[in-house]
């Protein structure tokens, strides 16, 4: 797909074409087994139904499924996925001690027009053979998925091209909120949100509650399409987010929005409290 010794085109140029991260290209993961695929794929699920459980419990429930795995395999997998207990109690531990968490903003605040808050967060996405993962970009108030990266590695770069995307493409959200991840606390992330005078907001950690939203949008798109279509690979798993986010805004009605779809909101917004 990209040709190093391409006589015009320097890998760069060549990523940037093909919307395809540096990082992404030079980066070498390391080999992950078939056995450890198929548990992640099940660890994923498990996550997914139940996010409040932590290594000891998702071992149990592997092994109610017939597979047997130790809980420090579990734990490890779990690490690769980028994936922890969401818990209804704030944790003060932090994802990164050398970066700055930001307080929490959305707190009793009505959230009643678009581009008044935004959020993301980071999932783990399996495919047949391997796994990516995937960033989303979410206008709060009216569900829209504004922009979105897949990367295979847990980098950054596929956060802030995601942000700076949807920025260009929408302009700036009044106020910003992520959770505690390290993409999302680093100065990359932060620099862009404060040279738009964007407020920054996050979660407490492990808080699902506090981008309840970006964790429902997860929902909808696993059992909607990734669950069902196990992506060959990630230029397939790219074509089919893409369709499947152009459905989800344009066609997908959502209750919550009295049964319009995000793109209508979006656009015309009525007058209505935020679910």
């Amino acid at each position: 797909m990209i040709d190093r010794d391409h006589p015009d085109l320097p890998v760069s140029r060549q990523c940037e074409l093909l919307d395809l991260p540096r990082s992404t290209f030079y980066h070498v993961a390391d080999p992950v087994s078939d056995a450890d695929l198929e548990i992640m794929a099940l660890i994923d699920r498990c996550h997914l139904q139940r996010p409040f459980y932590g290594s000891r419990r998702i071992r149990g429930w592997l092994a109610d499924q017939g597979h047997q795995v130790n809980r420090k395999r579990v734990q490890r997998l779990m690490r690769t996925m980028g994936i922890a207990a969401l818990y209804p109690k704030r944790n003060l531990s932090l994802v990164n001690q050398a970066h700055k968490v930001y307080p929490y903003l959305l707190r009793n605040l009505t959230i009643d027009r678009p581009n008044q808050v935004w959020a993301t967060d980071i999932t783990y996405i399996p495919m047949a053979r391997g796994f990516v993962y995937l960033v989303a970009v979410m206008d709060w108030y009216s569900r829209k998925v504004l922009s979105w990266r897949v990367s295979n590695t847990l980098d950054t770069r596929f956060c802030v091209e995601a942000l700076e995307e949807a920025i260009e493409t929408y302009g700036c959200p009044e106020i910003f909120n992520t959770d505690q991840g390290s993409q999302f606390t680093s100065a990359d992330f932060t620099d862009v949100l404060k040279a738009n005078n964007i407020q920054i907001s996050m979660d407490g950690k492990g808080r699902w509650v506090d981008n309840v939203f970006v964790e429902r949008l997860w929902r909808s798109v696993k059992y909607e399409d990734v669950y069902l279509k196990a992506y060959d690979d990630m230029r397939s798993a790219k074509r089919s987010l893409d369709e499947y986010f152009r459905f989800y805004n344009s066609e997908r009605r959502h209750q919550s929005l009295d049964d319009q779809t995000p793109d209508r909101v979006y656009n015309q917004p009525v007058a209505r409290l935020a679910a």
